[in-house]
């Protein structure tokens, strides 16, 4: 199952160690002292997602990761050159866009509502110069039909991961 949190660092292996995990993460977004800060390996590319799941997400079965990693899991299902996978919830929007086999961007905004979420999917595209008309955009997370079609008026289509 997929947790939606901002609290997630793509750490590249070679520099990456576990005895430093929570002052890594806490390098890029505020930790509360109760979090508890995890890792998790993806050697596909060569680095590691070092997150932390808010007490009150505690996982049950501890099979539970962030979207993040579960977006980067499937980017090699992606058959397109231009790779943009999203999930939205609990006001995070999780991103993560490559190109080919290279990595772009994998991040997380906290967005308060979908207008906003979309705000920051349009400016990391732009700003990564994508031309979204010529690409798809995977949702990993359901969409309504009002935002589904919002994002089909830029995208050459919308698709459900």
């Amino acid at each position: 199952m997929a947790r939606h949190t901002p609290k997630v660092v793509l750490v590249p292996s070679a520099f990456f160690d576990p005895a430093s995990a929570r002052e890594i993460l806490s390098r890029t977004v505020a930790l509360d002292r109760e979090d508890k800060v995890e890792y998790i390996s993806l050697p596909e590319l060569s680095a590691e997602l070092v997150y932390s799941l808010s007490p009150d997400m505690e996982p049950s079965d501890g099979a539970e990761y962030p979207d993040m990693y579960h977006l980067l899991k499937k980017l090699p299902d992606i058959e397109e050159y231009n790779k943009i996978l999203a999930s939205y919830g609990d006001n995070v929007l999780t991103l993560v866009i490559a190109q080919g086999e290279n990595l772009l961007l994998a991040n997380t905004f906290e967005a308060a509502d979908f207008t906003t979420a979309e705000y920051f999917l349009f400016m990391a595209v732009k700003k990564l110069q994508l031309n979204p008309e010529v690409s798809a955009v995977h949702f990993m997370t359901d969409l309504s039909g009002e935002e589904e079609m919002s994002l089909y008026r830029y995208f050459k289509s919308v698709e459900r991961l």
